[in-house]
């Protein structure tokens, strides 16, 4: 039978320049699956040409109600929905975000089926998609950037304006970083990025431990894991399914780092249950090391308390003065400058493209094919006009 998949136009702004699959993937989807035929529509601001698309034999087209399958990047705007459609896009909507509100009721409205990236999960409940490896690429990146122009020792080139991760590599030969202590924390894609990241860098990696009481001569970094950041209360040893399931349980003891890094890098998933890192008052004590600090994660108000706004790729870093505990001009003496851009695998749209595309041919179009598919109904958030058993939470949000 055939299967008809159309690629989406990115139509939100600031526009998205990735894309569900590079042309090279396209060409690889027709081989091996006879049975799909590929549509484009055109768009100026895709990290891939029309052209490109159009020499493996993908049609540029601007309709696409014919198809049976939709796949887009980031939200439609609700006023860009096609009634009774079968789209994949990242949806955010399963935490009621209140700026997505018109998006979901629009989708009940429409009658359409939304698979959401975000929840294509595995039976262990781990997510098959994300685009989290090249957040924490960047995010890194961007932290040492940020240390670059904080101190005037070094300047390179916004990762937005590298052609791809190949020519990111390269600007890192511009490193000129003193004795610094940074401390990325995290477990999982995100944090896998960073570190992937700073070992690309060649800056030295060392021990939770070693790093909280040994001096170094170079630059040197430490990945606190979730094992590391937080203690249970009743000094009971720290297990991870019980984190998960209640971290009230647990206190952070991040306070024990901070007067030991200097560049801090956050990739840790935030639950509203958990402990933060720290506190704002904890930014007002001489104990308080960190001038700079890559919040990859960019929860507002979570984790990184200070963290009370997100910034924009072409805007990345906002200062935040300690004593007026107010966002101020970043780069000065006085501020602790935080990167906090929400969509950072957009700077690298070609490498975050191919990767997520790479998951997407792998992990869900079997799936897509088959009959029925409990993956694909698992991640199914409304169908027929209304919401699916499992996100039957969201009634007074999506009605």
């Amino acid at each position: 039978m055939k299967v008809s998949i159309g690629l989406l136009r990115e139509e939100k702004l600031p526009a998205d320049r990735r894309v569900a699959f590079t042309p090279a993937q396209c060409a690889e989807l027709k081989a091996h699956y006879p049975q799909i035929n590929l549509f484009i529509q055109s768009s100026k601001d895709r990290c891939f040409s029309d052209d490109l698309y159009e020499k493996v034999g993908v049609e540029i087209k601007e309709d696409l109600s014919h198809c049976d399958y939709l796949f887009g990047i980031k939200e439609v705007p609700p006023s860009c929905l096609i009634p009774n459609k079968n789209y994949l896009f990242f949806s955010h909507t399963i935490k009621k975000q209140a700026h997505n509100k018109d998006l979901m009721q629009m989708l009940i409205k429409q009658n359409i089926t939304l698979i959401d990236y975000e929840t294509l999960r595995w039976k262990s409940g781990d997510r098959i998609l994300g685009f989290g490896r090249f957040a924490g690429v960047v995010g890194a990146y961007n932290g040492l950037l940020t240390w670059g122009k904080k101190y005037k020792s070094f300047d390179l080139k916004p990762a937005h304006q590298c052609l791809d991760y190949a020519e990111l590599k390269l600007e890192l030969k511009k490193l000129n970083l003193p004795n610094i202590k940074i401390i990325l924390t995290g477990n999982g894609r995100v944090s896998l990025g960073a570190l992937e990241l700073l070992k690309e860098a060649g800056i030295k990696e060392v021990t939770a431990a070693d790093i909280l009481t040994k001096v170094y001569s170079e630059p040197v970094f430490a990945e606190l894991l979730t094992e590391n950041l937080y203690e249970r209360i009743d000094g009971k040893p720290y297990d991870r399914s019980d984190f998960h399931h209640d971290p009230t349980r647990y206190r952070c003891v991040f306070r024990y780092y901070l007067p030991q890094c200097d560049l801090l890098i956050n990739g840790i998933y935030w639950d509203e249950r958990m402990d933060r890192l720290f506190s704002e008052n904890d930014t007002r004590m001489s104990t308080f090391r960190p001038k700079v600090i890559a919040d990859i994660s960019c929860d507002i108000n979570g984790s990184v308390p200070i963290t009370i706004k997100d910034t924009k790729i072409s805007d990345p870093v906002f200062g935040y003065d300690p004593m007026s505990m107010k966002v101020s001009e970043p780069y000065q003496e006085h501020t602790i400058d935080i990167m906090a851009v929400s969509n950072l695998p957009a700077e690298l749209p070609r490498d975050a493209s191919e990767g997520f595309g790479a998951m997407l041919i792998e992990y869900v179009i079997p799936e897509l094919l088959k009959p029925e598919s409990p993956v694909i109904q698992n991640a199914t958030i409304c169908q027929n006009g209304k919401l699916t058993h499992e996100f039957e939470y969201l009634a007074d949000y999506a009605y």
